[in-house]
C-alpha cells in the first residue's frame, strides 16, 4: 500500500487494480495527477507488490479473503467520519462491489473500471465471454523470473491483446518495470486466477446506496461492453462512462484528464 496527496480534503481515494496486478498498475504519471486533487491510497492485494506473497499452486484464500483485506485497508486509513471513494479496476471493482455492499459506512462511492457483475468462476450466462481474438492471444508462456527484463517484456505482451485499438507501449512498460522493480516475487501474483470467486452477489446489486459510476472502454475483449450496461441496469442510479478507443484495465492515457476529473469529483 501506498499513501500520497492532498491530506486536507476528506475521503481519500482509493485505488484497486485487478487480478494479477499490483497497485503499479496505475501509472505513476495517473496517481500524481489524482494526488494534485485528492488524498490518494494505492492498494497492493496480496500476492502482489509489496504485500505478504504465498507459496504453492493453490492459493489458500479466495476473493471474498481479497475483500476483508480491502475493508481492512480502508479502516486503516481512514480518519474518524471518513468514508473512501473506491477505484476498483476489473477484479478490484468486484472486490469494490462486495466491500460496498458489506460495509457501506466505509465507502463515499464506487468507480468500477472495466468490471463486471460476476467474476471469473461466477460467469453469467447472458453476458459474453472473452473475445475469440484475445482467446487466441492467450497462454504465453511464462518467463524466466530470475530475469527482470524478460519479465518486463512478458507483461507487456501479456497486456497487448487487452488493449486491441489503443496500445500505449511506453506507458505499459512503465507500469511493468515498476511492477517487478517493486515486487516481492512477480511470479506469485498469478495466484490470483486460482483463487476461488467465492458466493456470488449480482443478485444483491440492487441494495447499493453509494454513488456508482461505471467506467468501461468500447473495446474491452475481456469484458465486452454489455458487462457495463449489466452493471449500469442492476444498480440504482449508476452512471455509465464509456472510453472510445480503450480496452480492458486502467483506461489510456489520453483519457486519464477526464478520469481523473471524474474520480475527483469535479465532471
Amino acid at each position: 500500500m501506498r499513501t500520497g496527496g492532498v491530506t486536507d480534503v476528506p475521503d481519500p481515494v482509493v485505488l484497486v487494480p485487478g487480478a494479477g496486478c499490483s497497485g503499479d498498475a496505475f501509472h505513476v504519471d495517473l496517481v500524481d495527477a489524482l494526488a494534485a486533487r485528492r488524498h490518494v491510497v494505492v492498494v497492493d492485494p496480496r500476492d502482489t507488490g509489496r504485500s505478504t506473497t504465498t507459496t504453492g499452486d493453490t492459493p489458500e484464500y479466495a476473493l471474498p479473503d481479497l475483500a476483508d483485506d480491502l475493508t481492512a485497508v480502508l479502516r486503516a486509513v481512514l480518519r474518524p467520519g471518513e468514508r473512501a471513494h473506491v477505484v476498483g479496476v476489473s477484479t478490484g471493482g468486484s472486490l469494490g462491489q462486495v466491500v460496498a455492499l458489506d460495509h457501506p459506512d466505509l465507502v463515499a462511492s464506487l468507480t468500477l473500471v472495466s468490471a463486471t457483475p460476476g467474476v471469473p468462476g461466477l460467469e453469467a450466462p447472458d453476458l459474453p465471454g472473452p473475445t475469440a481474438a484475445l482467446s487466441a492471444a492467450s497462454g504465453l508462456p511464462d518467463p524466466d523470473w530470475a530475469d527482470d527484463d524478460a519479465v518486463v517484456d512478458w507483461m507487456v505482451e501479456v497486456e497487448r491483446p487487452y488493449r486491441p485499438t489503443v496500445f500505449d507501449e511506453d506507458d505499459v512498460r512503465a507500469t511493468a518495470r515498476a511492477t517487478v522493480d517493486r515486487s516481492t516475487d512477480p511470479s506469485a501474483a498469478a495466484h490470483h486466477y486460482a483463487a476461488a470467486p467465492g458466493p456470488p452477489w449480482r443478485h444483491r446489486l440492487g441494495d447499493l446506496r453509494v454513488p456508482v459510476t461505471i467506467v468501461h472502454g468500447d473495446d474491452d475483449p475481456f469484458f465486452p461492453l454489455a458487462h457495463a450496461h449489466a452493471l449500469a441496469a442492476e444498480i440504482p442510479g449508476a452512471r455509465l462512462v464509456v472510453l472510445p478507443g480503450s480496452g480492458h484495465g486502467v483506461p489510456v492515457r489520453r483519457h486519464w484528464p477526464a478520469f481523473v476529473a471524474l474520480v475527483a469529483g469535479e465532471a
